[in-house]
């Protein structure tokens, strides 16, 4: 058994304390699958574990990390095999299940996605939950169907990671794409990656109105709260709102009145117990549908070791599109 770099999150008599050590592969949680870690990414999650700021950890020692790529070192799984090239993200990882920020991780191989051809494990991890969720939103709106005819898609926290990837698959599918924000100094990063509008998230805060101006035909939502309330008082009739995340909060101080009147649909959108078959299709569909010389301009690439004073800029909304972490 070998040892290798891992950050360590343990129970601490206030809260919880993250630290970057040595690691027993001994140590790691059962799974059919070892693969070697070679890249990961920083979503906003992941900074919730590494800070304690939210009870996302719910063993310990735990290692965190959602997302990883690399390749299978050993398998008694029947679809894997020394040397194959993969992804796995969510499931609990870096929540109950030990993590991706280490050298190693033993997983469950029906948990493990193929890399799909021509995408690099680095470009995968920039890609990450955040780009993967932002596919699955995509693909919830066109099930809704919702085409580029049928109006504007509405973008919140575009500068996020979610965001980003979002507005730039969106922008290829010929949608037009109304990024919100609340760093308008990122207007010219919104336009490069295909906004043709971009608005201040001010107009979508404060108390919503049952039924507000109709300026959208649907959007993907990543902060919650007030912001996804405003955003379904203004969706047109027969709109569609995707739902991935909470960074504004959990409540949602709106009515049925967008729902019954307008007949819009909330679509909740989730991650991390997501079907295998519908990962593949989402995993496939980036590889089409996400333009890599625009994926390479919202990354920034950290070592290991800078993992944890990253994850505190990310809750404090300093983090611009995708972190890559390089763990090999």
């Amino acid at each position: 058994m070998a040892m290798f770099k891992a950050i360590r999150i343990d129970k601490a008599d206030k809260g919880t304390t993250a630290t970057l050590t040595q690691f027993d592969e001994a140590d790691l949680m059962e799974g059919d699958v070892t693969v070697g870690v070679e890249w990961s990414t920083l979503n906003y999650k992941d900074g919730l574990a590494l800070t304690g700021k939210a009870p996302v950890v719910r063993r310990f020692p735990m290692i965190p990390g959602i997302d990883l790529a690399g390749t299978v070192e050993q398998s008694s799984h029947p679809q894997w095999k020394a040397g194959d090239k993969v992804i796995c993200n969510g499931w609990g990882m870096g929540e109950t299940h030990l993590g991706a920020y280490a050298g190693k991780a033993r997983v469950k191989g029906d948990w493990l996605v193929r890399l799909p051809d021509g995408m690099s494990a680095r470009e995968a991890m920039a890609i990450g939950t955040a780009g993967y969720t932002a596919m699955l939103a995509v693909l919830a709106l066109e099930q809704h169907g919702l085409t580029p005819v049928h109006g504007p898609i509405v973008v919140t926290g575009a500068a996020g990671g979610v965001g980003s990837v979002a507005t730039a698959v969106l922008s290829k599918l010929g949608y037009h794409v109304i990024a919100s924000t609340g760093r308008m100094s990122e207007a010219g990063y919104l336009r490069n990656l295909g906004a043709s509008e971009v608005i201040d998230r001010n107009e979508l805060a404060g108390p919503a109105k049952p039924l507000g101006r109709e300026r959208w035909a649907g959007g993907i939502d990543s902060v919650g709260s007030s912001t996804l309330a405003n955003l379904l008082s203004m969706t047109k009739y027969r709109g569609a709102i995707a739902a991935c995340g909470l960074a504004g909060g959990m409540d949602l101080p709106s009515s049925v009145a967008p729902f019954i009147l307008r007949g819009v649909c909330l679509l909740g959108i989730d991650s991390v117990m997501c079907p295998i078959e519908l990962r593949k299709v989402a995993w496939k569909r980036l590889a089409s549908d996400l333009d890599s010389a625009k994926l390479a301009e919202i990354t920034h690439e950290i070592g290991l070791g800078e993992v944890m004073e990253a994850g505190s800029r990310i809750l404090a909304g300093q983090v611009r599109g995708r972190i890559v972490v390089k763990i090999a």
